[in-house]
């Protein structure tokens, strides 16, 4: 770990020294070091360290170190940063774990600032009752889910009627989705709180993502600085690259479709050294390439207008909702489990139940995210003095008061173990 923070800030030291020019050396040099350190399988054994050892928040370390690089390249105004700001940006406890990926410039506009963030009583407690949120996330609904999770998969392996494999195989697919959403962004809500109670402002990193139409959009709303990160290094350099090489304007959208495709494929990359997650990123990248695709095809052949009073019909957003929520929970498996369990779950059905079982999830995320939608707007809709009701800092008082009791219950009273935060090991 020291090693790895030397050579990025080496590598800095000579860019803002005047080495831009070696820049592209500089990256595949820290690159080539994060993944030789992460044990990707793609290197063979003989290269790699001997001894067991478990990197801790590395992954975002290396976003920084590269942002930092491409940055004071860009000769960003980040020229000469010292080791004690560079060790306290790439090594902030708040976001060391599991994130959210924080820009430079942004962490020092509020760690360096002469005059810090106001701390008054509203913001103290609007963080407190973020951090019991967070914790009831974490402690609370990710652990049923997970158990729940856990119990479907363990009927898979036994010699049930179809009926019951069916309900089981339907259980293991929409449940997983919720808990990584509850166990990550529940995490997220808890260093965000405290970030800010040490004046600290941490981007948002969540967007309720289970209301996206579309796949595209759903990555706008999930691990939203992960994405935006990989669209600001990866994406939009990859487009400008290919539409200076390609001067056909017909063939220019697909280059869109193809740099999307590289974009997501990376992130899915980017979350395990596997052979499962090249299958996983490559479900990422296809989910946003056929969705670019299909609003391409759409736009050709209804028109422009066409296309946005379509996409503004409630049951055409529903359906793509429904749709969305599937293909993600199709590409999990390849994020959880490993080939084996893979190869079991598959089995266990035909490919004639496998399908019927997709279809009902789609139907199923479709009737009951739209159903949650109307809900949450009615709830909003409801006033007094022109402020909703649920929101109001009474309704907050009394929903934080009622989650941190039902955490504490089921943590201390029952003796519960701590949950596993699954991006911890990224």
């Amino acid at each position: 770990m020291v090693g790895f923070l030397l050579l990025g800030y080496a590598g800095l030291y000579l860019v803002s020294d005047g080495w831009s020019k070696s820049l592209v050396w500089i990256l595949c040099a820290v690159i080539f070091a994060y993944v030789w350190l992460k044990k990707y399988t793609v290197l063979p054994e003989e290269v790699l360290i001997g001894f067991p050892y478990f990197t801790i928040g590395l992954s975002y370390i290396f976003f920084r170190v590269l942002h930092l690089l491409i940055e004071t390249a860009d000769g960003d105004g980040m020229q000469h940063i010292s080791p004690g700001a560079y060790l306290l940006y790439t090594l902030n406890f708040t976001t060391l774990i599991s994130g959210p990926i924080q820009r430079y410039n942004e962490f020092a506009r509020d760690q360096f600032a002469t005059q810090p963030l106001v701390l008054g009583p509203r913001v103290i407690g609007l963080q407190l009752e973020r951090i019991i949120r967070g914790f009831f996330k974490v402690n609370v609904l990710a652990m049923l889910l997970l158990s729940a999770q856990g119990g479907a998969l363990q009927e898979l392996q036994y010699s049930f009627p179809s009926s019951q494999k069916f309900l089981s195989a339907f259980l293991l697919a929409v449940v997983y989705p919720f808990f990584l959403y509850l166990n990550f962004s529940g995490y997220i809500d808890i260093v965000m709180a405290f970030a800010r109670l040490m004046r600290i402002r941490l981007p948002e990193n969540f967007d309720r993502p289970f209301s996206a139409s579309s796949f595209l959009d759903f990555w706008n709303r999930w691990h939203i600085t992960l994405s935006t990160w990989l669209k600001t290094y990866v994406f939009n350099p990859l487009l400008l690259a290919l539409m200076r090489r390609v001067s056909s304007l017909s063939a220019q959208p697909f280059l869109g479709v193809l740099c999307f495709f590289v974009t997501f494929f990376l992130i899915g990359v980017w979350h395990g050294r596997t052979s499962e997650f090249v299958v996983f990123g490559v479900l990422q990248g296809a989910g946003v390439a056929i969705n670019k695709l299909w609003q391409m095809g759409l736009t050709s052949a209804i028109g422009r207008n066409g296309y946005k009073k379509l996409a503004s019909n409630v049951v055409y957003i529903a359906l793509g909702r429904g749709l969305t929520f599937s293909w993600f929970a199709f590409s999990l498996f390849w994020f959880w489990a490993h080939w084996q369990q893979i190869g079991m779950i598959f089995a266990a059905l035909s490919a004639a139940q496998w399908l019927g079982v997709w279809l009902s999830i789609w139907l199923s995320a479709t009737v009951t995210l739209t159903a949650w939608e109307w809900l949450r707007a009615a709830m909003l809709d409801i006033k007094v003095s022109g402020e909703p009701v649920v929101t109001s800092r009474y309704a907050r008082a009394v929903y934080a008061t009622a989650l941190g009791l039902v955490s504490l219950v089921l943590t201390v009273l029952l003796n519960q173990p701590p949950p596993v935060i699954v991006y911890k090991t990224f």
